[in-house]
């Protein structure tokens, strides 16, 4: 009955949010998913655009398996359907709540309410309602665990396995196994090598990718990490915190003195020493690996946590069930009406009608591309009849109008009915992201996203001259101009660049001002106006100067360098610099 119980409470969780918006990183895992139909056994071997770049999506974060999984639905349901998509994944919310309550039946006093405090914690409640690797990865993490001390190992040796093709931090399994086999069956040696099962299963994917596709997925990961800064002292420093305080949440923090208190009485005990050390064990290894501090990702550390917590009287657990399950609940409604708003706002955009480049990322990005748009790259040019959909808060990125100016379409403000955020337009929750701030979750009435979208109306060059910095510089530059860094009144350039100037009414000389950087290897520039060659230059050596031609008239200035260079971490292709251009 017992059992019947902790099922019927995951439905109770689950079956209200089956048509749950596409949300986060979903996009990504069933933009793999879509792969797995053309290449079965390499779901990540292709390109995708992320935060503007072209990236190879060998260097995803995680191994395949939740591409596997999405790919089998969708070979079964023919398109991407939320609630079937959403119905199918409570398999692992169950399956996770199974293994618990057979670990809790072996390690609490109380099994039924460290299971329950199990599954009040936030993420386990709100991020078991996405198409991530989260619940998966905790299904087969705790299967994992559940099997192999019940003495069922090779059970647990295909859990392993499937866990480490689910998410690389599956490793930190093999130390808090090997911890059990120390404490309570230190002499099964056959153990002692199936605990090594995720090890060995990371270790052969990398080198089946090798093999077949030619890269190290870890080593494409590696270089993204250096790319993005992932891995720098302070954002670990900053995800440090953010996890520490999210393991304050797993269950109500009310609780946690007293469980502390009781877990040092009976530290002695192996039990307790098991658990304690699996928590020690998983949270040091969160802190070496992961640099976004988002709370789920202790999802594999709730377990012991509950366990430890079980120990208290019932009431008090009672208590802390209802209180976290009630905060969980309320925050996975404020996550669902928020990823929900961009359903309707992408169908509602002519499609048909127009082109549209979405500038955002998430779930906006994936009902933007199911209509036909296409993700902004970094210096995209856009022409006159585009529309692009920008979110604040999904990472836009600068681009030119290719000589049109923006004109407002539509615009909507995401704002949940609970006072509750999770992530948000000035949130000073953590919850997703540490960028956002350090809160568990945060209170505010404050819209968690704005989106706009703008046609591209063509407009006529207002300027003879144009600095880089001028405020009309955007709608002047067609293509191949770079973003300006960090306020500085200069950009970079590519190959080609072309940019529109108003006509003079009488011949004036077109002057280009340009510095060639030390690491640049172009010499040669060539200035064309409306197609038409009216200057250029060799050059000695790197340095500033001007370019100038004789009196001309025209409105297309295309500047080519001969040669470009690109930067490691960086995928521009770089030519010169340059700080003005005009008559």
């Amino acid at each position: 009955m017992k059992l019947l119980l902790i099922v019927a409470v995951v439905l109770a969780i689950r079956l209200p949010f089956l048509n749950q918006a596409v949300q986060g990183d979903d996009v990504y895992y069933l933009a793999e998913a879509e792969h797995a139909q053309i290449e079965p056994l390499h779901p990540t071997h292709f390109k995708l655009v992320y935060l503007g770049n072209l990236s190879d999506m060998r260097g995803h974060s995680h191994p395949p398996m939740n591409a596997w999984i999405l790919g089998g639905l969708l070979a079964v349901f023919g398109d991407i359907r939320e609630a079937p998509f959403h119905a199918a994944y409570i398999l692992f919310s169950l399956l996770a709540a199974v293994a618990m309550w057979s670990l809790a039946k072996r390690f609490s006093p109380n099994p039924l309410w460290a299971t329950l405090l199990f599954l009040a914690v936030p993420a386990f409640v709100i991020n078991g309602n996405s198409f991530e690797t989260d619940l998966p990865f905790l299904a087969f993490w705790m299967s994992s665990v559940a099997l192999f001390v019940s003495g069922r190992r090779i059970a647990s040796a295909v859990t392993m396995g499937l866990a480490a093709l689910t998410a690389y931090q599956a490793i930190f399994l093999t130390p808090i196994l090997w911890l059990y086999l120390w404490l309570f069956d230190r002499k099964r040696r056959a153990a002692w090598l199936i605990a090594l099962t995720p090890v060995l299963t990371v270790v052969a994917y990398q080198i089946f990718e090798r093999a077949s596709t030619g890269a190290v997925p870890a080593a494409v990961l590696t270089g993204y990490f250096k790319q993005y800064g992932f891995q720098n002292f302070d954002a670990k420093l900053r995800s440090a915190l953010g996890l520490t305080i999210h393991a304050c949440w797993l269950i109500f923090p009310a609780l946690l003195p007293a469980a502390a208190i009781l877990a040092w009485r009976d530290r002695h005990d192996r039990r307790v020493m098991f658990l304690a050390g699996w928590i020690a064990l998983f949270f040091a290894g969160a802190l070496a690996v992961f640099f976004a501090g988002s709370a789920r990702y202790l999802l594999p550390m709730a377990a012991p946590v509950a366990l430890l917590a079980s120990s208290l009287r019932k009431r008090w657990l009672a208590i802390g069930v209802e209180v976290q399950m009630a905060v969980a609940l309320a925050l996975a409604t404020v996550n669902y009406q928020h990823w929900a708003a961009y359903r309707p706002f992408a169908a509602s955009l002519p499609a048909k009608d127009h082109r549209i480049w979405i500038n955002a990322d998430w779930g906006l990005r994936y009902y933007l591309e199911a209509e036909g748009g296409l993700p902004l790259q970094r210096n995209q040019s856009v022409r006159p009849g585009d529309i692009v959909v920008t979110a604040e808060l999904g990472y836009p990125i600068e681009f030119t109008t290719g000589g049109g100016k923006l004109a407002p379409l539509a615009q909507m403000e995401v704002r949940p009915n609970l006072p509750l955020r999770l992530i948000g337009l000035n949130s000073r929750s953590g919850y997703s992201n540490v960028d956002h701030g350090f809160l568990p979750f945060d209170i505010s009435n404050q819209p968690v996203d704005r989106v706009r979208a703008e046609e591209i109306v063509k407009r006529e060059p207002t300027r003879e001259d144009l600095p880089m910095n001028a405020p009309e510089a955007q709608e002047q530059i067609v293509s191949g101009v770079y973003a300006r860094e960090d306020g500085n009144a200069w950009r970079w350039t590519s190959g080609r660049a072309v940019i529109l100037l108003k006509k003079p009414e009488k011949p004036k000389p077109l002057r280009v001002s340009l510095y060639i950087h030390d690491n640049a290897p172009a010499r040669k520039v060539t200035v064309l106006l409306d197609g038409i060659q009216v200057a250029q230059q060799q050059y000695p050596g790197p340095g500033r100067y001007v370019l100038q031609s004789a009196p001309v008239t025209g409105s297309v200035v295309t500047i080519v360098a001969d040669k470009t260079f690109s930067v490691p971490g960086d995928s521009r292709e770089l030519g010169l610099i340059l700080s003005e251009v005009g008559f």
